[in-house]
């Protein structure tokens, strides 16, 4: 049984998955993982519950591909979890992300009548009552959920999404052991404070329960399919609510090119440049003017249909930013365009909500070196996903993490500079950007803007000076009565303080063992019967006990490797 760690409290039916999440990080050479992190403390088999195994033959390979590995191993929650991670250039080491990048999520497809299984309980109807045609084989499988076409009775076309059998169930036991193991390589490995393992574990937590409920990515078809409804440049699946559920969901089939196939592209009469083009612009409208982007603009979830329409597919990855961050990101890129180093600097100083550190003109000259280094260079030569790049390392040295949903837009910026270079060469994408930012400076110089603005920065203010004085009074009244507190937080005592209990009880273990001698030797030398031999049996019983307790507080600190 797994003994209860801060809030999180695991039971014996999760004995069998911790022997299998351990097992695969010993066989693949981060046993100094399992031992830095003390988890055989917490568990009630102790080390009889660390397996004794070798070492698998992957120790050739370096650290960050074992890491992949090992994430694949371990199934869907832990391959989502990379995969997530994969977006944290601020966290992870750059050949670490690399490998992330490279996780699979196909797996071998559940048998078909547990799929059927799952359509019939969650549309209460048999399949041949809810379609018309059900196509026996999947048309793609991953580890949460795989796709099914068939037709309804009305003669449209379907992909059906049926979540795997299970899955949540597995999710769930799998972020309560990440939770669990977190927390343990908080408390006790140093190295992982930078990561912030729990809070980590949390944020990844949010997005798994996102992804595996459909009726949120019905919602993001719904909104997107909105925002784009004029456009004609673009095409959004249809939803078919009444055959979607939490663990169901049913679109519109779309039989389109996909983006990478150039060869069918120019069969098909649709043209790569425009193509390209228009890709881009759609995912700028997306950031720059919706603030609800697709995540994932890879070319396996961009289809191309007639006249050069663009179609996103698998809408369970979406980023969003508030209109503020909008602003910053206009204000980021005018300044890369006006050679505003300071415009940047400060922009990404109110960005992470870092007003006052000790080294901003350090910042601002790294800052300025960029800025500089594409000054002279062509737009066309500028590549975004480079600059990202660049400027993302600036910032991990001066310890600035970004909101998360900075990393996703930068990781769809780049993916689709991708896209379009494949498309077209000469792809700039530097110049379709340039457009939307200018439109947006424009947009926040609008006078109903400012005016809306001023309004509201006046409400604020009336409402703060009409709550100050009561304020001034509450803090002085528990002042008066003794009830004002100061907390304080202390960081790094606990390995001090567990080290410091450690010793407490040695010493108190030793003085009881000390006792207990003299007690016995005492007793042996008054002769106090009941005697065998000739000697008080108390005695004898008094010297095993001591005899039995030294050895234990031995093996004790050379476990421990600490005399």
């Amino acid at each position: 049984m797994i003994r209860k760690i801060g809030s999180i409290g695991n039971t014996y039916r999760h004995i069998n998955r911790y022997r299998e999440i351990i097992i695969v990080l010993f066989k693949h050479g981060f046993g100094d993982l399992i031992t830095n992190s003390q988890i055989e403390k917490y568990l009630d088999f102790g080390k009889k519950f660390i397996p004794n195994k070798k070492i698998g033959d992957t120790t050739s390979l370096s650290r960050w591909e074992r890491i992949r590995i090992v994430l694949e191993e371990l199934g869907p929650t832990f391959i989502k979890f990379g995969q997530i991670m994969s977006n944290r250039p601020d966290i992870l080491p750059e050949p670490l992300l690399a490998e992330l990048e490279k996780l699979q999520d196909t797996v071998p497809p559940m048998p078909n009548e547990e799929a059927k299984k799952m359509i019939e309980q969650e549309l209460g109807k048999p399949i041949s009552e809810l379609f018309k045609n059900f196509e026996q084989k999947p048309i793609a499988s991953a580890s949460i959920s795989q796709v099914y076409r068939a037709e309804l009775f009305s003669g449209a076309q379907v992909a059906i999404k049926v979540q795997r059998a299970g899955i949540q169930k597995m999710i769930e036991t799998d972020l309560e052991i990440m939770f669990h193991f977190s927390l343990l390589m908080e408390k006790h490995i140093t190295e992982m404070e930078i990561l912030n393992p729990v809070e980590t574990v949390k944020e990844f937590e949010r997005s798994i329960h996102k992804e595996i409920d459909f009726n949120i990515e019905a919602s993001h078809i719904e909104r997107f399919s909105r925002n784009f409804r004029t456009d004609m440049t673009i095409y959004v699946p249809k939803v078919y609510k009444e055959y979607s559920t939490k663990k169901i969901l049913t679109m519109e089939f779309i039989n389109g090119i996909k983006v990478s196939n150039l060869k069918a592209l120019r069969e098909a009469g649709n043209d790569p440049l425009l193509i390209a083009s228009q890709g881009c612009d759609l995912i700028l409208k997306q950031i720059f003017e919706h603030g609800f982007f697709h995540a994932d603009p890879h070319p396996g979830n961009i289809f191309i249909l007639k006249d050069n329409v663009t179609c996103f597919l698998d809408f369970g990855m979406m980023g969003s930013l508030l209109p503020k961050y909008q602003d910053y990101l206009g204000d980021i890129v005018l300044g890369f365009v006006n050679n505003d180093s300071k415009k940047i600097s400060e922009t990404f100083l109110r960005l992470t909500g870092t007003y006052n550190i000790e080294n901003r003109d350090q910042l601002e000259q790294q800052v300025s070196e960029l800025v500089n280094q594409y000054a002279y260079v062509s737009l066309k030569e500028i590549k975004v996903g480079e600059l990202l790049n660049k400027l993302f390392g600036i910032l991990i040295d001066f310890k600035l993490r970004l909101p998360s949903n900075f990393y996703l837009l930068s990781k769809a910026l780049i993916t689709i500079e991708g896209v379009g270079t494949k498309l077209d060469p000469d792809f700039d994408m530097v110049k379709h950007i340039k457009p939307f930012a200018k439109k947006l400076l424009k947009k926040r110089l609008d006078p109903f803007k400012l005016a809306k603005d001023m309004y509201a920065s006046a409400t604020d203010f009336r409402f703060l000076l009409k709550d100050f004085p009561f304020e001034i009074k509450e803090i002085i009244r528990q002042v008066k009565k003794g009830k004002l507190k100061v907390e304080f937080e202390h960081k790094g005592l606990n390995p001090m303080l567990v080290t410091l209990d450690q010793i407490s009880n040695r010493i108190a273990f030793a003085i009881v063992l000390a006792s207990l001698i003299i007690g016995s030797s005492l007793i042996v030398l008054s002769k106090i019967p009941p005697l065998w031999n000739g000697v008080p049996i108390i005695g004898i019983v008094g010297f095993l006990g001591a005899g039995i307790m030294g050895f234990w507080l031995l093996i004790s600190i050379l476990k421990h490797a600490k005399m």
